[in-house]
């Protein structure tokens, strides 16, 4: 039976969409698009309904052709609780941290319903919680990660919540399940060729978790006291998340947390039975690549090899060479496209009236959590990534105390995400975390 033949896409913003006329363009599938009732999906669901369901995708490119379109979705629900119909296969098109609580809401009959489970934007560890979590319902649904969305989408600020513009995708995108072969993941590798996407399987649904380059860098780039005092006290003047200090937070010790934080995770997936990523080779060959002249190939293939000097020399000329695009072509005045001027965002008042954290780096805190977690009950020491926990932490509750007395987000306070740590490590570890 056709896995894509009833699709329905748990998530509101600007992926939710792209899905959505992806899977009507290519593959004519019955699609409905549901969230949870709240003041952020509102002003989604009052657009759909303007529009008649009619969802639309606009690219910056010609070369992106396949991606764009219009279409009406099938159904739309703006209460998870109250979804009648059995759907073949689920989006998670939601945050890493929202999965368990998206779930929940769902009601028993269509979870039952299901014969997969496609989680968009997981972190390390994500199908082993949500398949952990099937399974305490009763459902035998294939779960499948991604290592990451497929691109880059955003609303604009002229066009409605549901009319989207796809500016970048990615060249390779990794997927996997609990084993190979795996039909959902061979379908999803047949949607995403005919959208001119690689798709790569790989044997497991962890082994594509760990291919997320945010999983290595973010935490770094974030959870540095040049950041986080960006973040939570903001500033006048601007600073900018991939420039060298002072200009943004990249320093010799950032870059040393880096690489430290690399060797951790890779002895965690070592444990884990999986091959660890070589870093520089996956910042330059799948993400974005330097010239040649600032980095050999010797260097980028035998990073795992070299001592720990050059490791930290090879990251810091990877990042020195992407202030600006290397093969963007020059202005009138020599002056190449400033790639690098992406701003750390400050703290800010939420839809809801609330002080709330960006997103960067709050999943990344949920990110790093569970590596923490599963480190920890597996008995592997992980001090890098203890260091960014409590620094993150420390910034957190310095911030609400200078808020005190105005609505904060939970996302204030220090979360231990216990539950998700605790079925994560009983799928992938065979034991119970509350008990190490």
């Amino acid at each position: 039976m056709n896995l894509l033949r009833s699709v329905l896409i748990a998530g509101t913003g600007p992926a939710a969409v792209q899905l959505a006329v992806l899977l009507k363009r290519l593959r004519n599938s019955h699609v409905g698009i549901a969230g949870r009732k709240s003041v952020l999906s509102a002003p989604f669901f009052d657009a759909l309904r303007r529009n008649g369901g009619t969802v639309a995708v606009e690219t910056s490119g010609p070369q992106h052709k396949a991606l764009q379109g219009e279409c009406r979705v099938d159904a739309m629900f703006q209460d998870l609780g109250t979804i009648e119909e059995q759907w073949d296969t689920l989006i998670l098109a939601v945050t890493a941290d929202a999965y368990v609580s998206v779930l929940a809401q769902l009601p028993p009959r269509l979870l039952h319903s299901l014969r997969c489970v496609a989680l968009l934007s997981p972190t390390f560890g994500s199908g082993a919680l949500i398949r952990h979590y099937l399974k305490e319902q009763g459902c035998d649904a294939e779960v499948l990660s991604f290592s990451t969305y497929l691109g880059d989408t955003r609303r604009t600020g002229d066009k409605p919540p549901t009319h989207v513009l796809t500016t970048a995708v990615k060249r390779k995108v990794y997927a996997g399940a609990a084993g190979w072969p795996s039909e959902s993941v061979e379908t999803f590798r047949r949607l995403y060729e005919d959208a001119g996407i690689a798709l790569e399987p790989l044997d497991s649904a962890l082994a594509a978790e760990t291919r997320n380059i945010s999983l290595y860098v973010h935490p770094p780039l974030f959870m540095n006291d040049f950041s986080l005092g960006v973040i939570f006290s903001g500033q006048a003047i601007p600073k900018f998340v991939y420039k060298l200090f002072p200009e943004g937070p990249i320093t010799p010790t950032l870059i040393r947390e880096m690489l430290e934080q690399w060797k951790e995770i890779s002895a965690l997936a070592r444990m884990l039975r999986l091959e660890p990523l070589n870093l520089l080779q996956f910042m330059v060959d799948d993400n974005y690549p330097v010239r040649p002249e600032s980095l050999s190939r010797q260097y980028i293939d035998g990073f795992p090899e070299l001592d720990p000097i050059h490791q930290q020399y090879s990251l810091y000329v990877r990042y020195a060479s992407l202030l600006i695009d290397p093969y963007s072509e020059p202005d009138r005045d020599g002056r190449y496209f400033d790639f690098s001027a992406v701003p750390l965002r400050p703290v800010f008042v939420n839809q809801e009236g609330a002080w709330d954290i960006p997103r960067m780096p709050k999943e990344d805190y949920y990110r790093i959590k569970m590596i923490q977690g599963l480190s920890r009950a597996a008995g592997l020491p992980c001090p890098t990534i203890d260091g960014f926990v409590d620094r993150y932490e420390r910034h957190l509750l310095s911030a609400a105390e200078l808020l005190t007395g105005r609505p904060l987000s939970e996302a204030f306070t220090p979360q231990s995400f216990e539950g998700d740590v605790r079925r994560i490590c009983a799928e992938l570890l065979q034991i119970d975390a509350a008990k190490t």
